[in-house]
């Protein structure tokens, strides 16, 4: 008799968090307060910065498995305290800039190792009648992190179109480069475009997902619209924004943090509590979400390895020296 068991990061839909809960936003907000500035975020009262809930339509979405036992962290946090270097290095700075940046129309040019190649709109590449809800933890490379609901479609699923050949070890990503609405690339501090990339099993892993949305509704600007990767069991910089092309190569793609800094952004950039950034360590994270209680510094727990994804994604890395190849 064959026994099917569910992923260690799935648990039962009637057991994620209820949407009411991750709407107590003067709660969250006095919360973040209290931490006594650990975020860079408004006080309770001083939301006019950030994106309310309703200003972004709904999307119609199914709800999936994918939900860790984590309660999902505020829309104020997800929508308000993300990097997004082009528009400032600043936590805030992608709320208050990244509304200058043109989303629609939207194409992605698809180049490369692929039988079909072109510039395609957003619309032939993303079904949206075929949308899901996907609840991942997001790990920053800095030590903290959010469990965050998004709503799309699997990589594989899109990828798949464009027929990638036998030569298509890995797949890079570009982020749009508009110099005029993304004040942040005025400044060296990345080579512009930004750029990401995955090798191509990673890439068709049921796991890698296209977000158009977050918390069931439209994607902001600052999280990435109209469209951003998500691969949860990396760190959170791999999940690129805003991607206006995606490039199927025979080799290992440039990636901007790894051009940046080799010895402290690793190709891979697999979320490892055993391999720590050389300036601080990866073994723990600060959790910003409800159940946190902010009470003057955010809660703790241990990094898991693959944060958490080891059931979906360690058969990926068989062989391989973890520590080599962070």
């Amino acid at each position: 008799m064959l026994i099917r068991r569910p992923p260690g990061y799935t648990i039962k839909e009637n057991a994620v968090t209820p949407r009411a809960a991750w709407l107590r936003r003067r709660e969250i907000l006095a919360g973040f307060a209290a931490a006594g500035g650990t975020l860079a975020l408004p006080r309770a009262g001083a939301t006019k910065s950030l994106p309310a809930m309703s200003n972004y339509p709904p999307l119609k979405a199914a709800k999936t498995a994918y939900s860790p036992s984590n309660p999902a962290a505020p829309w104020e946090a997800v929508t308000g305290y993300n990097n997004y270097y082009e528009f400032g290095t600043g936590k805030s700075d992608p709320a208050k800039k990244a509304h200058r940046l043109t989303t629609a129309p939207w194409t992605v040019s698809i180049e490369g190792e692929a039988e079909k190649t072109g510039t395609f709109a957003l619309e032939d590449l993303i079904d949206f009648n075929a949308l899901e809800e996907r609840i991942y933890r997001h790990r920053c490379v800095e030590a903290w992190s959010m469990v965050i609901p998004w709503v799309g479609v699997p990589l594989a699923q899109v990828l798949q179109k464009f027929a990638p050949n036998s030569r298509a070890r890995y797949v890079q990503f570009f982020t749009k480069w508009a110099r005029k609405e993304m004040p942040g690339t005025l400044w060296p501090v990345l080579k512009w475009p930004y750029r990401e990339g995955l090798r191509i099993d990673e890439a068709m892993n049921p796991l890698a997902f296209l977000a158009v949305g977050v918390y069931g509704r439209i994607l902001p600007n600052q999280n990435g619209a109209p469209l951003r990767l998500v691969v949860p069991w990396k760190y959170g910089y791999k999940s690129i924004k805003s991607i206006d092309r995606i490039v199927f190569t025979q080799d290992q793609p440039e990636t901007s943090w790894n051009m940046s800094n080799a010895r402290e952004y690793g190709f891979y950039s697999n979320v490892n509590p055993h391999v720590d950034h050389p300036r601080w360590s990866q073994a723990s994270e600060r959790v910003i979400g409800p159940q946190t209680g902010f009470r003057g510094a955010l809660a703790r727990r241990d990094t898991q390895m693959f944060n958490g994804y080891a059931d979906a994604v360690a058969s990926l890395y068989t062989g391989m020296d973890l520590k080599k190849n962070h």
